[in-house]
């Protein structure tokens, strides 16, 4: 397996992953693509080849409501991952704080049209709500075209907020585009963060920098590297020309030529939003 030629510090996380065990755990009605299988065991020799220590295992949208797989994962880390669940907005507390003892830390909303997603807008607030005096985060995927129009309720909710994937413009904006500038403007607020991840998802330029995406995310490292994450999308779910994680992982120095920032983005970033 690629090994990077980045040195990652200590206490470096990997903040997006998504296992399957398409055997065990069969997915959804609600499923949109079949994903690969992945199981932890799989995901820790990439871990390892890329020189990291802990994960963020998000609930794949593949498997709806049901979290059994990646909890089932989780417990195996044993105790180097966190997890974002999938839940129900009236998931009663004493769950929400199971959850929490077994080390979920957040709420995934995906939001890209036929994705499979299936939370909606209207559970946003509700949800915000709860999970707020746990610490956790709601995690979001959204077309960042469509940010100006949720600025103002992401800016007021009382939990932590992650977006995914460079703000997963599906069509690449230029950094002077109004809703750039409403990822910025969030990221400013303190409660908000970014990951850096994906840009073979959405760049119109294609590998091996994703240029139009690149620009993105290099802006944001600029403009506020202390909430900014990396992370490698493993096993990159719904693609035929899968890129090497080694790849995405060299990109963060493309990205981030400063030492300092990528040990925050890396290591120092997750560790305070997941509670390593």
């Amino acid at each position: 397996m690629k090994k990077p030629e980045l040195k990652a510090p200590a206490g470096a996380c990997d903040c997006h992953i998504h296992i399957y065990e398409l055997q065990r755990y069969p997915l959804a009605s609600t499923a949109t693509f079949g994903p690969p299988q992945a199981s932890w065991d799989d995901y820790l020799q990439v871990r390892q080849a890329l020189g990291l220590e802990r994960a963020i295992i998000v609930q794949a949208t593949g498997y709806g409501f049901d979290n059994r797989c990646a909890l089932e994962a989780l417990q195996l880390s044993q105790g180097t991952a966190r997890m974002i669940a999938t839940l129900r907005a009236d998931t009663p507390l004493a769950e929400l704080r199971a959850l929490h003892d077994a080390g979920v830390r957040g709420v995934r909303f995906m939001m890209i049209p036929n994705s499979g997603g299936v939370m909606q807008w209207e559970d946003l607030e509700p949800m915000a709500e709860r999970i707020a005096e746990l610490g956790w985060v709601i995690n979001l995927q959204l077309d960042g075209r469509e940010l100006p129009a949720y600025e103002a309720r992401l800016a007021a909710l009382p939990c932590q907020v992650s977006i995914d994937h460079n703000g997963k413009y599906l069509t690449p904006v230029a950094t002077s585009d109004a809703s750039f500038r409403s990822l910025l403007n969030l990221l400013d607020r303190g409660h908000v963060w970014v990951k850096l991840s994906a840009p073979y998802e959405t760049s119109r330029s294609g590998p091996p920098h994703y240029d139009d995406v690149s620009a993105l995310a290099s802006a944001l490292a600029v403009a506020n590297p202390d909430r900014c994450l990396w992370a490698s999308n493993y096993p990159h779910p719904g693609r035929t020309d899968r890129p090497d994680n080694a790849d995405m992982l060299d990109l963060l120095a493309h990205w981030v030529p400063g030492e300092a920032d990528r040990r925050k983005i890396l290591s120092d970033n997750p560790a305070r939003l997941y509670g390593f």
